[in-house]
């Protein structure tokens, strides 16, 4: 086995990472849109409560939705490797398992969604008018998480399956519609936060049965069929629980840290916490563009895994990397250049536009911070290396405290930027030192 391959060895790599990654990032940089339009509509009503509610509602809700993230991500991964394995009765049973437990977990969050309520705002110090409108904002939302739930499953699905541009299709008809809704009810019906929080349920349900509906096709098209057995077996759903419960984990300690983030921000006052969430605007708009390079790895890597091809797998990061790291550098070139221009359309409200200017710096440092951390889960998680994955985030979600009770007191705001960034650089550090189990870890044929 060579080790190093040439341009023409790694051009069908390269054809075969941007047809995933196109789409993804089509896709994934319309996710954000939903926040920017969100905060862009709330951001010109007359007082800057008004976007920290949305800050904190929105915060809740990621917390809430992306702690069973695993949904997505082990879903890729597992039917990625079915796929690669040509097992196409597992790859059926795979989604059924997801979707399953997407119903389950959503009506859950419904039911309890009172003591969800109070311990969140009880945790976050913001003030009363924030907390008011955040309040009011999850009653309405919480009604979209069996949707919200069971998109993740559908999506991980389709990755693993390379429809990719199914997902661009769902995520465009669904930030439409967000769209739409969000200038309708805010601007037009005057409803505030509870506008905001309407058009983001009826836009995750109206994305799920787009998505229901493609996945009919696609399982009429794939063949094989539903067992009861295989579906339930023990073994199969032991294996699921062992990956989801890691993937669960390492997303609760990524949402701390955001929330550790959010809630920190939110106590040094509504200008601060305001400027804060318009920043992770700039932050989330990055961070859903370079995962397309990180679904992109997790669905090649996947495969590579189920077919015993060490070699391919070595290619897809490789070239995961690469476009990864173009991308990074562009986002900081393009926040250098647009920054100042994207907080005037965020926000009209002038103390908190100038409390932003002087945060840009971080926002350009971010792209090439952050990109190791985000291409390195996508491959762990294709090769559903989940114990690796969740053990480097809880390092890394220690090190941002520990750098925020350390600098916060010193430096105020700055001082938790420098703990957040610390928090990305991390990442990638630590699994760039577990990432030689992953090759190790893959039987050859």
């Amino acid at each position: 086995m060579r080790q190093q391959d040439t341009a023409a060895d790694l051009a069908p790599m390269n054809r075969r990472v941007w047809a995933l990654a196109g789409p993804i990032i089509l896709s994934n940089i319309t996710v954000p849109l939903i926040g920017v339009v969100d905060t862009a509509v709330v951001g010109h009503l007359p007082s800057p409560h008004y976007i920290g509610a949305v800050a904190v509602g929105a915060l809740v809700f990621n917390y809430l939705f992306w702690s069973f993230g695993f949904l997505r991500m082990g879903t890729t991964g597992l039917a990625a490797q079915a796929a690669g394995a040509g097992d196409t009765d597992e790859v059926r049973s795979t989604l059924a398992r997801a979707l399953l437990l997407a119903g389950a977990l959503g009506l859950a969050a419904i039911a309890l969604q009172v003591p969800i309520l109070s311990l969140a705002l009880g945790l976050i110090d913001a003030s009363a008018a924030v907390t008011a409108e955040a309040a009011a904002y999850f009653e309405i939302r919480i009604w979209s998480a069996p949707a919200a739930l069971a998109k993740f499953a559908l999506i991980g699905w389709f990755l693993a399956l390379q429809k990719a541009r199914v997902t661009l299709v769902m995520q465009l008809a669904m930030n439409l519609v967000n769209l739409v809704l969000d200038l309708l009810f805010v601007l037009g019906f005057g409803w505030g936060v509870e506008g905001v929080a309407a058009a983001s349920v009826i836009a995750e349900y109206a994305g799920l049965a787009l998505g229901l509906i493609v996945m009919r096709r696609l399982l009429a098209e794939m063949g094989g069929s539903f067992r009861r057995a295989l579906i339930l077996d023990a073994v199969r759903l032991r294996q699921m629980v062992k990956v989801n419960r890691d993937i669960f984990i390492r997303t609760l300690c990524l949402l701390t840290a955001f929330g550790y983030f959010t809630a920190k921000g939110a106590s040094m006052g509504d200008i601060t916490l305001a400027a804060n969430a318009i920043m992770l605007q700039f932050q989330a708009i990055m961070a859903y563009a370079l995962d397309a390079f990180a679904h992109a790895a997790e669905v090649l890597v996947g495969r590579a895994v189920g077919s015993r091809d060490r070699a391919e797998v070595r290619r897809a990061v490789r070239t995961c990397f690469l476009w990864a790291l173009i991308f990074a550098v562009l986002f900081a070139l393009a926040w250098l250049a647009v920054g100042p221009a994207l907080v005037r359309v965020l926000t009209g409200i002038e103390a908190v536009r100038l409390a932003a200017y002087a945060l840009l710096p971080w926002a350009i440092a971010a792209p090439l911070l952050s990109v190791w951390g985000y291409t390195f889960d996508g491959i762990f998680l294709g090769a559903t290396r989940t114990v690796e994955v969740r053990n480097a985030m809880i390092v890394c979600l220690a090190l941002c405290v520990a750098l925020g009770e350390a600098l916060i007191p010193l430096w105020g705001n700055t001082g938790l930027w420098v703990a957040f960034m610390g928090f990305q650089a991390a990442r990638g550090v630590a699994m760039a030192l577990y990432y030689p189990r992953v090759e190790r870890s893959i039987t050859l044929r």
